[in-house]
């Protein structure tokens, strides 16, 4: 698959920003930026590095399926996060954008871009026809990611996401293809 790249401006450097297919090597690098304390928003339950390599050994059989297409997010040479699409089973014209950021990268614009190179591989690869982003409703720079691409909210879903054995209520963003 080709690489995909996108350039932003911050503080006045430009930074390069690449999406690729995650790779099992990714595993602990994943593991330590979804373990850090302060990565509270829908964290997930993985009690060691193992357990991110099975998950990303399942990904190709993902994407073969139609069911979710997972990529690392690149800043000079380095993975800083991941995103991905999730796409819905029951309709295969919707999905579902998710990512996440190294804490050391907050704030300078790698989820905005992240989420500009996932609607382009959703809308014009995949042919979808609706993306959803779901959100910790305390979560506001995820909001703000979403309103800066011209997501609408569609309202507070209770008790939609499960972690860790408890049920939390996400905010739904949703953007149609025009």
């Amino acid at each position: 698959m080709k690489r995909l790249l996108y350039l932003i401006n911050h503080e006045n450097n430009m930074v390069n920003i690449k999406i690729r297919p995650q790779k099992v090597s990714d595993a602990k690098r994943f593991y330590d930026i979804l373990n850090n304390d302060n990565f509270i928003y829908f964290g997930v339950d993985l009690k060691s590095v193992e357990d991110e390599r099975k998950y990303l050994r399942k990904n190709a059989k993902k994407r073969k399926d139609n069911f979710e297409y997972n990529y690392a997010i690149i800043l000079d040479k380095k993975v800083v996060g991941a995103c991905g699409i999730k796409i819905d089973q029951h309709s295969p014209y919707i999905g579902e954008i998710g990512y996440f950021v190294d804490e050391n990268h907050w704030g300078k614009g790698i989820a905005t871009k992240s989420v500009e190179l996932l609607e382009k591989i959703a809308f014009n690869k995949l042919k979808l026809k609706r993306t959803e982003i779901l959100m910790n409703p305390k979560n506001t720079a995820s909001e703000k990611v979403a309103i800066k691409h011209g997501y609408k909210k569609e309202g507070l879903m209770k008790k939609k996401v499960l972690v860790l054995g408890k049920y939390h209520d996400a905010l739904l963003y949703a953007k149609i293809k025009s």
